[in-house]
């Protein structure tokens, strides 16, 4: 997705939630210096999807009653990972703004999935702790204008992001599983604010994937 169609649903959303853009491009600096790996752009990724059956995997409870619903080729949102590794499952890609278990994200990494780390104002400690174990392909995304070597596909939350990375990567059909967009899991805490992202995720996904995507 080209930035300046991107931008005005940005703008609403900094609005909505009071986030800084100078927080969020600051963010975007810090990941861009400290991430590890062997960094990658999206045509590296649109060679895992293109023309390809993707699942993107969120992390609502009961996950795990899902996995045979996966396709061959698997985007984690971020805590979905463990969730994956508990259940033999190497995602081929993931999409985290370092807030889950981390380390298995970097295992993951380890052993072969491509890492999207978002940068965004609230998680510069995150980065600066996470952002420099992994040691596997990388790529560097920020929701505010992008720059070299840090990317800007759209999206908000971890989920939807890896839905428009799909969609950017031309993936024959998208497929969400593990998501829950009317009720946030127990453990996201305030509720209500959780709950405010996951409906703009799901409006991101409705109205910007041209992509028909599978619920």
């Amino acid at each position: 997705m080209e930035f300046e169609v991107w931008e005005p649903y940005y703008e609403r959303i900094l609005k909505d939630f009071g986030f800084s853009r100078a927080e969020d491009e600051r963010a975007a600096k810090v990941l861009d210096s400290v991430l590890g790996g062997r960094r990658i752009g999206p045509r590296t990724i649109s060679k895992e999807m293109s023309g390809k059956a993707v699942t993107v995997v969120g992390n609502a409870p009961g996950l795990g009653r899902e996995m045979n619903r996966l396709t061959n080729v698997v985007v984690a949102a971020d805590e979905a990972t463990s969730t994956l590794l508990a259940h033999g499952q190497i995602p081929q890609v993931i999409v985290t703004d370092l807030d889950g278990e981390v380390s298995d994200q970097v295992e993951a990494n380890r052993r072969g999935a491509i890492v999207v780390v978002h940068a965004h104002g609230d998680n510069i400690p995150a980065i600066e702790k996470w952002a420099g174990e992994f040691v596997g392909r990388t790529m560097a995304t920020t929701q505010a204008r992008p720059f070299p070597r840090v990317y800007n596909l759209g999206g908000f939350t971890d989920g939807d992001r890896g839905v428009f990375l799909a969609d950017a990567s031309a993936a024959r059909s998208i497929r969400l599983v593990g998501f829950d967009f009317e009720r946030p899991n127990p453990k996201d805490q305030p509720a209500e604010v959780k709950k405010r992202k996951l409906d703009w995720a799901a409006t991101l996904i409705k109205t910007l994937v041209q992509r028909p995507v599978e619920f």
